[in-house]
C-alpha cells in the first residue's frame, strides 16, 4: 500500500513538473524572440584634401522600433556646445543643397524618443546616437517610440566623437547605413532567471530522488537484517507442548496473562528468557508489539540481542514479521488455529530448520518445522 502511494505521488509530481517546465519554456521562447536585434553596416565617406576616404564596418545597432532599411545622407550634428538635442529649439547646421541628412546626437539629457522627435521635426531622415563618454565602442539596441520610415542607429562613443570632431574641422561626411545581421539576446534577464530557476528545480528533484532511493535502500537492508535477527532470536526461545499431568494444567495453576485463558493439554507455550511462559500464539505478537515480558517487564528483544531504533518502534516489528513467522498469530486467532497433534508423555518440542525433500513432492521449500523427540 505504501509503495502504491509513493508511485502515485511520484507520477503526480512528474506530471506537475512537466507542466511547469512547458510553461517556463514557452515563456522563455517569447522573451527571447522579443530580444532580437539587428546590427547596422555603416559606410562612412569623407574628403581629405583631394582624396576620398571611406570606412566600412558593422559598427552600429538598430533601435528596437527603428525602420529596417537602407538610408544614405550627410551627417549633421546639432549646433551649440550641447549635443544632446533635447530642446525643441535645437537647430542643425546642414547644407541647403543636401536633400537627405542624418542627425548625429550624443546620448544623455533626455529620452531617446525626445531626441529622435526633435531631429525629425527638423527634417532628418535618420538619427545616429553615439553612447556616453567613457563607454568606448559599446552599443545596445535602444528602446524608443516608433517613427514610421525613420532609421535610428546607435554607435559607440569613440566612433561618434571621431565623426563629430571631423565635422567641426569642416570635413563633409556622408554615410550609407544598411541592415546587418540579426542577433538574439539569449542571456537577457528573463532567460537568466529561467535558467537559474530551471537548474535549481532540476537539481532539487535529482537530489531529492537520489536521496530517497538511497534512504530506501538503507532501510531495506536494515529491515532485512532485522528480519533475519528476529527469526534467529525466536528460534532461541524454548517451546513446549503441555500434556496431562503438567502442573501448569492444574485448575489452581496460573493462566496466560495475555489472553487470560487457562492452560489446557496440547497447548503450545513459549518460555521467555526470564523463565515466564505464555501461549505461543499470544506471546509472539506481544513481544513484537511491546518487546517486554508481560509479567516482569524484562526486555526480551534486548536479551536476545535485538536492537530496535526508537524511530522504528516495536509496533513495526509485528508488521515486519507477519509474513516471516506464519506460525505467529494474534491472540484472537488462538482458539481457531491451535490445532496441534497430541504429544506423548515426556515429549518436548524444539525448533530446528531443515530442508524437506520428498520424493512425492519436490517443490516444498525450506521451512521451520516442529520435531517431536521422545525423552530417553
Amino acid at each position: 500500500m505504501h509503495l502504491l502511494k509513493n508511485d502515485t505521488w511520484r507520477n503526480n509530481t512528474g506530471s506537475s513538473w512537466l507542466v511547469k517546465f512547458s510553461f517556463l519554456w514557452l515563456f522563455s521562447q517569447n522573451c527571447c524572440q522579443a530580444s532580437a536585434f539587428w546590427t547596422a553596416y555603416m559606410n562612412i565617406s569623407f574628403h581629405v584634401g583631394n582624396r576620398m576616404l571611406s570606412e566600412l564596418g558593422e559598427t552600429g545597432v538598430f533601435g528596437r522600433s527603428s525602420a529596417l532599411k537602407r538610408v544614405t545622407g550627410v551627417i549633421v550634428p546639432p549646433e551649440g556646445k550641447t549635443q544632446h538635442a533635447c530642446n525643441s529649439n535645437t537647430s542643425f547646421s546642414r547644407s541647403k543643397n543636401s536633400e537627405t541628412w542624418l542627425a548625429l546626437i550624443e546620448r544623455g539629457g533626455c529620452t531617446f524618443t525626445q531626441k529622435i522627435k526633435v531631429a525629425i521635426e527638423k527634417g532628418a531622415s535618420g538619427v545616429i546616437i553615439y553612447n556616453f563618454p567613457g563607454t568606448g565602442n559599446q552599443v545596445f539596441p535602444m528602446s524608443h517610440q516608433t517613427f514610421e520610415g525613420i532609421v535610428v542607429v546607435m554607435i559607440g562613443n569613440l566612433k561618434g566623437t571621431e565623426i563629430f570632431h571631423l565635422i567641426e574641422k569642416g570635413v563633409h561626411i556622408t554615410v550609407m547605413i544598411e541592415v546587418g545581421r540579426k542577433h538574439i539576446i539569449w542571456m537577457n534577464h528573463y532567460f537568466v532567471s529561467f535558467v537559474i530557476v530551471t537548474t535549481a528545480t532540476l537539481a532539487y528533484f535529482i537530489f531529492y530522488h537520489i536521496r530517497r532511493l538511497w534512504v530506501a535502500r538503507i532501510q531495506t537492508r536494515r529491515w532485512q537484517r532485522l528480519t533475519a535477527d528476529l527469526k534467529n532470536a525466536f528460534g532461541q526461545l524454548q517451546v513446549r507442548v503441555l500434556k496431562e499431568g503438567d502442573e501448569e494444567i492444574n485448575p489452581n495453576g496460573d493462566s496466560c496473562v495475555v489472553c487470560f485463558e487457562s492452560y489446557k493439554p496440547n497447548d503450545t507455550v513459549r518460555i521467555l528468557t526470564c523463565k515466564h511462559f505464555f501461549h505461543k500464539n499470544c506471546i509472539d505478537p506481544w513481544i513484537l508489539s511491546h518487546g517486554t515480558c508481560p509479567m516482569c517487564k524484562c526486555d526480551i528483544l534486548k536479551a536476545l540481542g535485538i536492537q530496535v531504533d526508537v524511530e522504528d518502534g516495536t509496533e513495526s516489528l509485528q508488521v515486519l514479521m507477519s509474513n516471516e513467522l506464519p506460525e505467529t498469530l494474534s491472540p484472537g486467532e488462538e482458539e481457531t488455529n491451535n490445532e496441534l497433534p497430541p504429544a506423548r508423555p515426556s515429549d518436548k518440542v524444539i525448533h530446528v530448520e531443515e530442508n524437506l525433500t520428498s520424493q512425492h513432492n519436490d517443490s516444498h521449500p525450506s521451512s521451520v518445522v516442529e520435531v517431536v523427540h521422545p525423552s530417553p
